[in-house]
């Protein structure tokens, strides 16, 4: 469950689109700090990454308060020839009057609709499909997440960080409008049941490609904090290239002698570092603990938080924290759909990464660098399971009864049947 205090309702004219459309799981926000009711190549990344500084536009008052049309002219002084300003009437026409069977999916943020921006629609502007989000606007909350969209996305340029495109700021709206990313978010191929599984080269992919984007972030002048790294804010183009979106909670982070960005806490559950949950206190290293559990989701196919299993088993990050320790145990937790076609030594050490991202102490986990530098040397591990018979095969013509009575079947692992032990009972 996302944390956001902007769980309103879309505006009227955005009604008929109904939510039976939405491809993304549920994805609401929800304040962390107040648990009421209310709502209120990887060697080069050691250096820092070169960025240009932020300019004049900021999250000041009078930004925050300013009209549509100051606050275009604003941003056109700022982001002239990066950016594009598009009118509503514009955008209405790219998602054809923002179509249903347009729809890409919703959450806390509003919805995103696929569109195709025509040659000439701006200058230099040339023809492609674009997701245009119609973000939630109603209170200051909403509009400060689409300004700190257009502040990041507008100054930051990497392979592995979604282009932002242009923008929308008329009377009431605020839109956005980026490249429009085929695969869609990672979220949807590791959970969806109808989803064809990930190979484990595909996730070690996409993980780098996240880690580099993390790295870029992390790496600047003046380090950018996430804050929000997750699966479904991981985007994929036809290559399976990841790409963060999403730059609503980032923040920038700490400057001079200071150690940490103190701020309302804020990101999703199962994935925000504990010590920011219990005291506001925000650094780099959360997003590290963060990244460790999307590594998580790698390896388990399991989401970070899942009410629906048993008490012991909803937050992955505690459930897996025994088996991490012995590369025996590591095998009862494996995804069960990669059927034994993944790297036994990449497991291993992925898991063991994984387990110092989510240390309890920040001080103990690992920066980006270093986990890019990991994560590349898993890749060239070609030991799988199902050749080195660390997998067992079930006969074809064999049916395997997960349910044996009151006991509970044994594999040659010693551990519980993958089947049982990494999905939920099937019939």
């Amino acid at each position: 469950m996302k944390i956001d205090t902007k769980t309103k309702k879309p505006q009227e004219q955005w009604k008929p689109f109904t939510a039976r459309y939405c491809c993304s799981a549920d994805d609401h926000h929800a304040n962390f700090g107040s648990m009421s009711s209310k709502k209120p190549s990887s060697k080069n990344l050691t250096a820092p990454a070169q960025m240009p500084s932020f300019r004049k536009l900021s999250f000041s008052d009078s930004s925050l308060r300013s009209t549509s049309g100051r606050l275009n002219e604003d941003l056109a002084q700022t982001f002239a020839g990066d950016l594009h300003d598009f009118q509503l009437s514009e955008l209405r026409g790219a998602t054809q009057n923002f179509a249903a069977h347009f729809l890409l999916g919703e959450g806390g943020f509003g919805r995103v609709h696929k569109g195709y921006l025509e040659e000439g629609l701006k200058p230099g502007l040339k023809s492609q499909p674009a997701a245009v989000k119609l973000l939630n606007i109603e209170g200051l909350q909403g509009h400060r997440e689409w300004l700190a969209e257009v502040i990041f996305l507008g100054q930051l340029r990497h392979p592995n960080l979604v282009k932002l495109i242009g923008y929308c700021c008329e009377d009431e709206e605020r839109l956005l409008v980026y490249e429009f990313m085929p695969r869609g978010s990672l979220e949807n191929h590791l959970f969806k049941r109808m989803s064809v599984c990930l190979p484990w080269a595909t996730r070690l992919k996409i993980a780098i490609g996240a880690a580099k984007g993390l790295a870029f972030l992390h790496g600047a002048e003046k380090p950018v904090i996430y804050r929000d790294f997750k699966a479904s804010n991981i985007l994929l183009d036809s290559d399976f290239n990841a790409k963060l979106s999403d730059f609503g909670l980032a923040k920038m982070g700490p400057e001079g002698s200071n150690t940490h960005v103190t701020t309302r806490v804020m990101g999703t559950y199962g994935y925000a570092a504990p010590e920011y949950v219990n005291t506001g206190h925000l650094t780099t290293k959360s997003d590290i603990y963060s990244f460790g559990v999307v590594l998580l989701e790698f390896l388990t196919g399991r989401r970070a938080m899942d009410r629906s299993r048993a008490e012991h088993e909803q937050s992955l990050v505690d459930w897996t924290r025994p088996y991490l320790m012995s590369s025996r145990k590591m095998r009862c937790i494996m995804d069960p759909r990669f059927a034994g076609q993944y790297s036994i030594r990449g497991a291993r050490e992925m898991g063991l990464l994984a387990q110092q991202c989510v240390s309890l102490n920040p001080k103990d986990r690992p920066k980006m660098p270093a986990i890019i530098e990991t994560l590349e040397n898993i890749q060239n591990l070609r030991d799988m399971a199902i050749t080195n018979g660390q997998w067992p095969v079930t006969p074809k013509n064999s049916r395997n009864d997960n349910s044996v009575g009151k006991g509970r079947r044994q594999n040659s692992l010693g551990c519980r049947s993958a089947a049982v032990a990494a999905s939920p009972r099937t019939k």
